[in-house]
């Protein structure tokens, strides 16, 4: 999956935050699909943030097969007795959503370990698929995979060949040192005045982009900088030469556990819709137009939601200003004019 500094990641929509922080294995493969380590815990349980090195508090979830759930599944999968999931997280991954964990094997990160949380609420053998971005879809519209979780955002445009569960909002943040005593209020007036780092070619540049052109009709200023990755972004908002980085939320919420014991820690300072101000991004498990999957799975996310494990699962991972209400199945996405 390509950094969130890479153009192509605008076509995309995906809004994953690039490894920024030294993870203790790396992805095996360069392209195509790989099968990728499934962790289990004792029967009844999945254990989430396992081998996240740091990216996760580990928490051991009790979860159990909910009948009335899992008779909505088609019949071939319920025939199959397993979830096929697909992760695009090849060839980097992006902490904390998916990434190789610190045995070098196990695919790990808030995305695959929701897969799983859902699969046991299925009474389903996850199957984890690790994969580029564009073999994800490749794999879904195939047949080979039966649903992406893979921090994939819900669109207009993508409707026409995929159906979706929310689950998560897909929001962006605005990162600072926690020092700083600058908070973003929803209001692209209070950006008046600062320097502020964004990904080049990224869906936040263009909101960045749209809110410095209006400061500029008043006769304000905003200053946007750009950097080759995010090592050069961190360093520079390290340094005081930007006050601030527009990035994925969950990306800044996982270097603000990451820096929090390091002579610059950093914290969000308030987040923003990734659809924009009038529509709350949305963040959904994908399957195949018609398959009949995004109902059992919508349902099944509420159970979690309902009995507390989607709580601790987002806890885990540090990402609770994510959580949505309720699973909806094929919510309002990104229009097609900004997908």
């Amino acid at each position: 999956m390509p950094s969130q500094f890479s153009r192509r990641s605008l076509i995309r929509g995906l809004t994953a935050a690039t490894v920024t922080l030294s993870l203790a294995g790396g992805l095996a493969a360069c392209g195509g699909d790989s099968d990728a380590a499934t962790t289990t815990g004792p029967a009844g349980t999945v254990t989430v943030g396992r081998q996240s090195n740091g990216a996760a508090q580990e928490t051991e979830l009790k979860v159990s097969e909910v009948k009335s759930i899992s008779a909505e599944l088609p019949a071939s999968v319920r025939r199959s007795g397993k979830l096929v999931i697909g992760v695009g997280a090849l060839p980097s991954g992006s902490a904390p959503l998916n990434f190789v964990g610190g045995d070098q094997r196990t695919l790990t990160g808030s995305e695959p370990d929701l897969g799983r949380l859902v699969a046991a609420v299925l009474g389903l053998e996850p199957e984890i698929r690790n994969s580029t971005w564009e073999n994800l879809f490749v794999g879904i519209d195939s047949g080979k995979v039966d649903v992406a979780f893979s921090n994939v955002t819900d669109t207009e445009e993508r409707k026409k060949k995929y159906e979706f569960a929310s689950y998560r909002k897909d929001n962006l943040a605005f990162e600072v040192l926690k020092k700083s005593t600058w908070n973003f209020d929803g209001d692209y007036e209070n950006l008046a005045g600062r320097t502020v780092a964004v990904g080049s070619g990224t869906n936040q540049e263009k909101i960045l982009l749209e809110w410095k052109a209006k400061l500029a009709k008043e006769g304000k200023q905003l200053t946007v900088k750009y950097f080759p990755d995010q090592n050069a972004a961190n360093l520079a908002l390290s340094s005081g030469r930007i006050d601030a980085f527009f990035g994925p939320n969950p990306g800044v919420a996982y270097r603000a556990r990451q820096t929090a014991n390091t002579p610059h820690p950093t914290r969000s300072a308030g987040s923003f819709s990734g659809a924009g101000a009038t529509l709350q991004g949305l963040i959904a498990a994908t399957a195949k137009k018609d398959s009949g999957l995004a109902k059992p799975l919508a349902d099944a996310i509420n159970h979690l939601i309902r009995h507390g494990q989607y709580a601790k699962w987002l806890a885990a991972y540090n990402l609770s200003d994510e959580a949505v209400p309720t699973s909806q199945v094929n919510p309002p996405g990104l229009p097609l004019d900004n997908a």
